[in-house]
C-alpha cells in the first residue's frame, strides 16, 4: 500500500467515525456497575458516577452555576476553548440530547451536531464505562442536576489552528473505543481499581506521559509509560507506579486509600489540581471503591527507578540545623521560612503538615512541582471533618529566585533525599509563566 492510500484510508475512517455509533452495552459486574458502591456511599448512582469522574472540576467555575461550563481551558499550541453548559437546559446545555447521543459524545467526542471535541475533555478514557455506569450518569445530568441557561463561550483558535476536523483521524491513531474487560486472572476488587482508574477517573490523562500527537502513551498497565508521571501547567504529576522513592513503591495499600480519602497521609500532601480530585471526587468515594484504586495501583510496577536504591533516613542535616550551621546553601531560608511547619527533621507534623524527608514528590527528578508550590502555594483540601491546616503558603513575593533555588536544593539533598539540584533559572521560568496577573501559558488540557 502506498503511503497516499494509506493516507486516505485514515482520512475515510475517520470521516466514518462517530457516524453509525451504536452505544455500548455491557453485562453488569461488581467490576464495572457503580451502583451498589453509590449506595453504600449514600448518593445516588448517577451522581456517584459524577463524582468518580469529577465532571464539576471542569464544568464549572468558582463564581458560576454547577456544571454550566466556561472554564477557560488552554489547548497546546492552538489557542483557548471553554468548558461547555451540560446542566440539561434544552437551549444552551445538553437538555435535547438523547441517551444514545450523549453515550457519543462521552465515548467517541463526537457532539450531537457532528463536530468533534479536542481531547481536554478526556474521552479516550471515559471510552472504558460501562453501559450501566453511563446510564445513570446520563439520568443524572438530566433529572438530578438544575437546569441553567448559560451559552457556551466561542472557542480561541483562529484559522488553521482549528484542527476539529483532524479529531477523528487522531481518534483513529491514538484511541480505543472498547469498554472495560475484567481480567478474569484478577481478583474482583483489582478489576474494580482498574475500571475507576483507567475509566471515569481518568487518572492517566494527568499522570501518564504524552507523545508526539498529545495522545496519552498508554491507557492501561500493558504499557510501561502508564501513569508512569508527566508534565503539566508546571506541575509533575508523579508517577503512580512501583517506582521505589518517586512512585508509590514504599506506600503501603492503606497509604494510597488514606491519601485518596483525606488528601494526606505519612508520605505527603494533595498538591495543585489534585486537591481538586480529593475535593470534588476521591472523598466521595466508597471505601470498597478506595481500597480497589489501591490494590490496582500497587500492582503496578517500577519502571523508571527498577534499580533504584530505596530511601534511607539520614539525620545529618537535622543535626546541622539544630546547632545552626548553615553551612549549606539554603539551609538558612529553610530553617528561617519552612522549618516551623516541616521542621528541622524535615518529618512534618502528620497528619497536618507534610514530610519533606522521603517524600516521593521531593525526590522526582523534575521539580516543576516544588517549585511551583513554592511560589505559588497550594489549595486547601477539605475533609468535612473541619478546617485543614495542609495548604502551603506562597512565597513567591518574599524570595527571590536564587533563595527558593537554594532551599529546594538543600531539601532535596537532606535527610536521606537523593535529588537534583534547583537553579534559579528554574525558577524564574515558573514564575513567570505562573504570574497571577497573566494565564495565557497555564494549559489545562490534561489537568482534570
Amino acid at each position: 500500500m502506498s503511503l497516499k492510500q494509506f493516507s486516505v484510508g485514515i482520512a475515510m475512517t475517520a470521516l466514518l467515525t462517530g457516524c453509525g455509533f451504536e452505544s455500548v452495552t455491557t453485562a453488569s459486574n461488581t467490576a464495572i456497575d457503580s451502583a451498589a458502591q453509590a449506595q453504600a456511599a449514600g448518593i445516588s448512582h448517577g451522581e456517584y458516577v459524577a463524582r468518580l469522574g469529577n465532571c464539576v472540576a471542569c464544568h464549572s467555575t468558582p463564581e458560576g452555576q454547577p456544571l454550566a461550563g466556561g472554564l477557560k481551558m488552554a489547548v497546546p499550541m492552538l489557542g483557548f476553548i471553554y468548558a461547555t453548559n451540560i446542566t440539561p437546559d434544552a437551549e444552551t446545555g445538553i437538555g435535547s440530547y438523547s441517551y444514545e447521543e450523549f453515550d457519543q459524545v462521552m465515548r467517541t467526542g463526537v457532539a450531537k451536531d457532528g463536530h468533534r471535541l479536542y481531547p481536554a475533555m478526556p474521552y479516550p478514557s471515559y471510552a472504558k464505562m460501562s453501559e450501566q455506569d453511563m446510564r445513570a450518569l446520563y439520568d443524572f445530568l438530566m433529572k438530578e442536576v438544575a437546569p441553567v441557561n448559560q451559552a457556551n463561550l466561542p472557542e480561541e483558535i483562529e484559522g488553521i489552528r482549528d484542527v476539529r476536523w483532524a479529531m477523528g483521524i487522531w481518534n483513529v491513531l491514538t484511541t480505543p473505543d472498547d469498554p472495560y474487560e475484567t481480567d478474569t486472572d484478577q481478583t474482583d476488587s483489582w478489576n474494580r481499581g482498574a475500571y475507576l482508574v483507567q475509566g471515569p477517573g481518568h487518572c492517566g490523562a494527568c499522570h501518564t506521559p504524552r507523545g508526539l500527537l498529545m495522545q496519552e502513551k498508554a491507557l492501561n498497565e500493558d504499557g510501561s509509560a502508564y501513569l508512569a508521571g508527566a508534565p503539566l501547567d508546571h506541575w509533575m504529576a508523579s508517577s503512580l507506579n512501583g517506582d521505589i522513592n518517586a512512585g508509590l513503591g514504599r506506600w503501603q495499600a492503606a497509604d494510597v486509600a488514606e491519601f485518596l480519602k483525606t488528601g494526606h497521609n505519612r508520605f505527603g500532601t494533595a498538591f495543585g489540581t489534585m486537591v481538586e480530585v480529593v475535593n470534588n471526587s476521591t472523598r466521595h468515594m466508597s471505601e470498597y471503591d478506595l481500597a480497589s484504586m489501591a490494590e490496582y495501583l500497587k500492582s503496578l510496577p517500577a519502571q523508571a527507578e527498577a534499580d533504584a536504591t530505596p530511601y534511607v533516613t539520614s539525620t545529618t542535616e537535622a543535626e546541622q540545623l539544630a546547632a545552626l550551621d548553615f553551612s549549606e546553601p539554603g539551609s538558612q531560608v529553610y530553617y528561617e521560612y519552612c522549618s516551623n511547619c516541616h521542621v528541622t527533621t524535615g518529618g512534618g507534623y502528620y497528619p497536618f503538615q507534610p514530610p519533606l524527608a522521603g517524600n516521593p514528590v521531593i525526590m522526582d527528578a523534575d521539580p516543576s512541582s516544588l517549585i511551583n508550590i513554592t511560589l505559588n502555594g497550594s489549595l486547601r483540601v477539605f475533609t468535612g471533618q473541619g478546617p485543614d491546616v495542609n495548604d502551603m503558603p506562597y512565597f513567591r513575593q518574599l524570595l527571590s529566585d536564587q533563595q527558593i533555588a537554594d532551599a529546594l536544593t538543600f531539601v532535596r539533598n537532606s535527610w536521606g533525599n537523593t535529588a537534583g539540584p534547583v537553579t534559579a533559572e528554574q525558577v524564574a521560568v515558573i514564575r513567570e509563566a505562573t504570574d497571577p496577573s497573566r494565564n495565557d501559558d497555564i494549559f489545562v488540557l490534561r489537568m482534570k
